[in-house]
């Protein structure tokens, strides 16, 4: 099959089956696979015109929501998270697609900023492995189920099943939180406003909705359970790869005259996201039974070979 769009010949069943695996398991760490997809694309079919970025938000709305229906309806959707980093990522998404466009039209300088994107990616993802980190996540651990105990003592635990629903808490702009497991998390919107600011450019300009960079940040930094950030990654990802679209879609006619393919390719796209909207649902529904640090581990590696191979070679 013929895409005309990206010049991209494969058959039909590539690319659902390609997405359906990724998506499998980087779902469970609350991220689409966009990260993952993209290089896919650039290496293997050879798709590397900016029309490449906006394919990529393509997949990611028809994909996430499968993901994120399971995330609400087990209660794990932490709205405060979710809102603020909507509103740090859209207006990031629309300078990061100009940014794209003017000054990354070309493969090779967009593979050196793809393979720093992925460098970072990877290092987070290996980062867990570090003693210090496994210890700062048992306690945190520990902390949630010794306060669920000290709840349940008072006859203050959920009904059965729903021990792990996420309920509202305070939200300000200089404070908000949220409850889960019988304990408390907060973090500072402005932070994290600012944070997914930068996050929305840097996702607008591969493709992504920034899910991949802002989760690992609210794992390490803000200090909040991976159980709760999961969902909001997720549908944060998915508000902000619907604007992503619409914006590439209406600037392109503005870079006519450069030739370049700047409209995603809807087809691609689209089977990208069909396979990718399974992979998040069974990746969401499988979260809490699956070994997801022997995923991470090797996912981790298979990410850092890829950004090295993109620095390395774009610069040779």
């Amino acid at each position: 099959m013929y895409f005309p769009i990206s010049g991209v010949e494969t058959s039909p069943f590539i690319p659902v089956a390609v997405a359906f695996v990724i998506s499998l398991f980087t779902s469970m760490g609350g991220v689409s696979g966009a990260f993952v997809l993209l290089p896919f694309q650039v290496s293997v079919l050879g798709f590397v015109s900016p029309a490449v970025s906006s394919t990529n938000l393509v997949y990611n709305i028809i994909a996430i929501p499968g993901g994120v229906y399971r995330y609400f309806r087990e209660g794990r959707m932490a709205w405060p998270i979710v809102w603020v980093t909507v509103a740090g990522t859209l207006p990031g998404v629309f300078v990061g697609a100009v940014l794209r466009i003017k000054y990354l039209p070309g493969p090779d300088n967009f593979k050196i900023f793809a393979g720093c994107v992925l460098l970072y990616i990877a290092f987070r993802l290996l980062y867990d492995f570090i003693p210090a980190a496994i210890e700062n996540a048992k306690s945190d651990l520990e902390k949630c189920l010794k306060k669920s105990s000290v709840s349940a003592k008072k006859n203050d635990m959920p009904p059965p099943g729903k021990d792990r629903v996420i309920s509202a808490g305070r939200f300000s702009i200089i404070s908000c939180s949220y409850k889960f497991y019988g304990e408390t998390f907060s973090f500072n919107p402005i932070w994290l406003f600012l944070l997914t600011l930068a996050v929305g450019i840097a996702g607008g300009i591969y493709g992504i909705g920034g899910g991949a960079i802002i989760a690992p940040f609210l794992i390490t930094v803000f200090r909040l359970p991976v159980y709760t950030i999961a969902g909001a990654a997720l549908f944060g990802t998915f508000l902000t790869s619907i604007v992503g679209v619409i914006f590439y879609t209406v600037i392109a006619p503005a870079y006519v005259h450069t030739g370049l393919a700047i409209v995603p390719d809807w087809q691609l796209g689209a089977l990208f996201g069909v396979g990718g909207l399974v992979g998040t649902y069974c990746g969401a529904r499988l979260q809490k039974y699956f070994p997801a640090k022997a995923i991470k581990l090797l996912l981790g590696f298979v990410i850092l070979f890829i950004a090295t191979k993109y620095i390395l070679g774009s610069m040779i």
